[in-house]
């Protein structure tokens, strides 16, 4: 059992790791207080390499394994959650094209990512239906060669500056067994019918772009649809048992930049004439917070080694995100504590990271429905 990184797979953690201290870091905190969406962030990033990684080089992508994400997004979250969730989120939902879009649909649209010529966005979540995707309401009525798409999506995430969106509608309403009435659709933004307003006010990662989407007699050609009528559903738990090792890498990634920059202040911080760090009490919390991570490191990597290597394991990818996710809010609470009252002022970025992280607990599959998954599998 060989747990060494390639030396490519190195070069990319550095790669990535210096982007985000010279791209992020002057922007950081204008971001967050002003919630503004850095789009000129994504050209760079796009020319760096750092978007769209998983894409094929026959689609003009680097061709990398979902190892390889979860190490770039490890050390983009290290720095800035929300702005690394505006590079991850860059190309999210065009996994689905790439898993099961036909051959002129990925040729089309996959390419536009990886350059940064276009966006992409999932719409999943509905303002009634979470968790409980199979509770959606947005439908896809078909009429002659085109659907008619009406309904709303709500916290999709690139929602006000995405190009195209991948939409769960349900397309079979009368289908007895309730899994297969759903179908995923590829919908363009510039259609008529298609309101976008963006969610303001939100706790955390306030630079990545939050929207409500509202669909009026949306009409969209067939050959749109992705992959099979009545598979959606199970094409997009497919997608969310992936994509949930690089909520896991986020966690990862944020919970080690709270551990850096709280070890940094507690070396320089005295009190009662030493150092914060020579307290055996602060050395005790510092050693539970980088054992947490470095277990959470190491279940992540694992579950994203099994991607690439043909043996997905929803169990563990379930197990990768609850606990990373757990540990970011765990150590980011612990990081804050030892930064006392500087650490609640917005000077130090550690309440950034604070408030970042409970996301972390809830987007793509509330830490409740992975421990779901995780106990079904068991029994």
């Amino acid at each position: 059992m060989n747990f060494d990184l390639t030396g490519e797979q190195k070069l990319l953690q550095e790669t990535a790791y210096k982007f985000a201290l010279k791209e992020f870091e002057p922007i950081s905190k204008e971001c967050d207080r002003e919630e503004k969406y850095p789009k000129e962030l994504v050209k760079k990033a796009c020319e760096t390499g750092l978007v769209g990684c998983f894409i094929p080089e026959g689609y003009d992508g680097p061709g990398f394994g979902f190892l390889e994400v979860a190490l770039i997004t490890e050390q983009l979250s290290r720095v800035d959650l929300g702005l690394d969730l505006v590079l991850v989120s860059a190309s999210f939902g065009s996994e689905n094209i790439l898993l099961f879009g036909t051959e002129k649909q990925k040729l089309k649209y996959l390419p536009l990512l990886v350059s940064g010529r276009a966006m992409a966005a999932g719409a999943y979540t509905e303002p009634n239906a979470g968790t409980d995707v199979a509770n959606i309401r947005t439908t896809a009525v078909k009429d002659g060669d085109e659907y008619i798409i009406n309904g709303s999506k709500m916290f999709v995430t690139n929602g006000t500056v995405c190009d195209f969106m991948v939409v769960l509608c349900v397309t079979n309403p009368k289908e007895e067994k309730k899994h297969q009435r759903f179908s995923l659709i590829l919908v363009e933004t510039d259609r008529e019918g298609i309101t976008r307003n963006k969610i303001k006010g939100k706790m955390g990662v306030r630079a990545s772009d939050t929207a409500e989407v509202i669909f009026e007699d949306v009409r969209v050609p067939c050959e749109n649809l992705i992959g099979e009528e009545g598979k959606g559903f199970y094409q997009l738990m497919h997608f969310f048992d992936i994509t949930r090792t690089i909520v896991a890498a986020q966690g990862v990634g944020l919970a080690q930049g709270a551990l850096d920059k709280t070890i940094k202040y507690v070396q320089e911080r005295t009190t009662f004439g030493k150092p914060l760090a020579t307290y055996q009490g602060v050395q005790f919390q510092l050693a539970e917070m980088a054992t947490k991570i470095e277990l959470a490191r190491n279940i992540t990597y694992k579950a994203a080694w099994k991607i690439d290597n043909g043996q997905l394991d929803p169990a563990l990818n379930a197990m990768a995100k609850y606990y990373a996710g757990e540990t970011a809010v765990w150590v980011c609470d612990k990081a804050l504590q030892l930064h006392g009252g500087y650490g609640y002022i917005d000077e130090y970025d550690v309440q950034r990271f604070y408030r970042d992280a409970k996301i972390l607990e809830i987007y793509e599959g509330a830490k409740e429905a992975e421990k779901m998954t995780i106990a079904r599998r068991l029994l």
